[in-house]
């Protein structure tokens, strides 16, 4: 690839913190190249914490904003060109800073929309996985009204008890066979109701729940960041607000 030497990747992580290690995992395993000079140079401020993103967008916490702004400046100050952010949830915050920043943001999951629409043949229902904050702020359903996907979601007891008991089985560290078992639950309820494919947008979800689990494509929005970022490099960048 031969990476350009003028991209600096800032990864404003935290959310949780093996989320952050997976996501640049997954942008190391996404990058070619032949050695290590071919590899992105990035920046990864690393903040657990930020106040939880569900709990602030149900009124149960505290707005995440500025914390998302300082960890933003750290980046800044640091040499990042360009921020990514590998936390589903903390996008519906994206708003309150694109401004402030003064980078601009790669949007994760206006980017999963985008490889969405893209799929072949024509992908026209999608379910999503996700935490009860992304669910009830419309991330996803916004995005993908844009591309006539139609979003399906599971029902309020799924989410409480087989989502959300996965996510935060997965924060604690504690996730086993049963964490698997419960996200694979949840799918396929999703899947008999027509999903074409399953959207993992929790960025712990891949994580709890492998491919294999899914009879349909898994998508995974922390890969999809990853390629976006590559290809960003690749080509060359114009500057400012939210991609």
């Amino acid at each position: 690839m031969s990476a350009p030497t003028t991209e600096i990747i800032g990864i404003l992580g935290g959310m949780g913190p093996a989320a952050t290690a997976d996501f640049y995992a997954k942008l190391v395993a996404t990058t070619p190249g032949a050695g290590d000079q071919d590899h992105l140079r990035t920046v990864i401020w690393s903040d657990p914490t930020i106040p939880d993103r569900t709990q602030a967008l149900l009124g149960d916490g505290p707005d995440p904003t500025p914390w998302l702004l300082e960890g933003s400046r750290v980046l800044r100050e640091a040499g990042a060109t360009v921020i990514a952010i590998p936390c589903n949830t903390a996008h519906a915050f994206v708003p309150r800073i694109a401004d402030h920043v003064g980078l601009p943001i790669v949007h994760m999951i206006g980017e999963v929309a985008r490889h969405l629409g893209a799929m072949g043949p024509r992908l026209s229902t999608a379910g999503l996985l996700a935490t009860t904050g992304t669910v009830r702020a419309g991330l996803y359903q916004d995005w993908l009204d844009r591309f006539g996907i139609r979003l399906l979601l599971p029902d309020d007891a799924g989410q409480d008890e087989e989502v959300m008991t996965a996510i935060r089985a997965v924060k604690s560290g504690a996730h086993d066979d049963t964490t698997t078992a419960l996200l694979a639950r949840a799918a396929q309820r999703l899947i008999e109701q027509g999903a074409q494919a399953v959207i993992a947008g929790c960025t712990e979800i891949p994580l709890g729940l492998p491919e294999e689990a899914v009879d349909v494509p898994l998508i995974d929005p922390a890969v999809i960041l990853a390629r976006a970022l590559v290809r960003r490099a690749r080509t060359g960048a114009a500057t400012g607000g939210v991609e």
